[in-house]
């Protein structure tokens, strides 16, 4: 397979949906790279910057620093993470951010121009969630800000979970 990166440089307008399918792809033949990756995006901070040591996240995975360096410089090499200095990351914005234009669902007023959707943000959606009394507990549990979800216990020293 060649690089992602004229892929994602293209006119193509890549999200972290897309992104994360081709990832599933293109990762087949070394998972690790995925579990890496999903570490990153979901470290990020607004604007994807990722502040990280390769130590950090090797600790925060149970595996050891040249495994996630490994990782690191296939990342780098398909475009998808650039080293800003030690310890600081960007992922690129057009493969790991999510947003756009949605049509109304059926029944729903359209919002913005005639021929355009409407705009999706994701904390108005976040919001929107937390107030919908319909919305399930445990998933407006999770859309809540500052929500932190269940970490690993244990590892058994190969970064598998024993609990």
């Amino acid at each position: 397979m060649g690089s992602s990166t004229g892929f994602i440089g293209e006119a193509f307008s890549m999200d972290s949906l897309e992104f994360m399918r081709w990832a599933a792809v293109r990762y087949d033949d070394d998972r690790f790279v995925l579990v890496v990756l999903f570490t990153l995006m979901g470290s990020q901070k607004p604007g994807g910057l990722v502040e990280a040591t390769h130590e950090d996240v090797a600790e925060a995975l149970g595996y050891s620093r040249p495994h996630i360096s490994r990782v690191f410089r296939v990342l780098e090499a398909d475009g998808a993470l650039r080293r800003l200095q030690r310890g600081l990351y960007q992922l690129n914005p057009a493969a790991t951010l999510r947003g756009g234009l949605r049509e109304p669902r059926r029944g729903e007023k359209r919002r913005s121009k005639t021929g355009m959707g409407d705009r999706v943000e994701q904390l108005d959606l976040l919001r929107e969630i937390m107030e919908d009394p319909d919305a399930p507990e445990a998933f407006r549990a999770m859309a809540a800000p500052g929500a932190k979800l269940e970490k690993r216990k244990e590892s058994d020293g190969e970064g598998k979970a024993t609990s």
